[in-house]
């Protein structure tokens, strides 16, 4: 007979200091050790999405998971593996140098994934998880 794991109540995770969901879904949830960030895509946290380069709009993408994380508790060295889809594959090179600042010397798992087309016309989201440290 097997005996069930477990489990922690799932917390919601709020800030002001990341943009609202653009739908019905929460910024991110942490459950079970992990922080499960939903994907961000260029908006500030008054709501008005970036203008400028791809470089630009990554930045308040990483921005927002940063408070995000924060929020949570976390810090982007506790993140295990992010995903990032953008709408043109040709800014692999300009993300992932906004990505080696933000990360610095960490290297979590990640996917990088051309799709044909994002939320709210966005030419870049990404989304995360985060291991929880085990004070938080």
């Amino acid at each position: 007979m097997f005996k069930k794991a477990a489990t922690k109540a799932m917390e919601f995770i709020s800030t002001a200091r990341a943009p609202p969901p653009a739908a019905p879904y929460s910024q991110a949830i942490k459950a079970n050790g992990f922080l499960h960030i939903s994907g961000q895509v260029p908006l500030t946290p008054e709501n008005k999405m970036v203008e400028g380069d791809i470089q630009a709009k990554s930045q308040q993408c990483f921005d927002n998971l940063r408070a995000i994380l924060q929020a949570g508790g976390c810090s982007p060295k506790d993140i295990v593996k992010i995903n990032i889809y953008t709408n043109d594959i040709t800014n692999f090179k300009s993300v992932n140098e906004v990505y080696v600042k933000f990360f610095e010397d960490h290297r979590p798992a990640r996917s990088f994934v051309a799709v044909k087309a994002l939320p709210l016309n966005a030419d870049v989201e990404i989304e995360a998880t985060a291991l929880v440290p085990e004070n938080n």
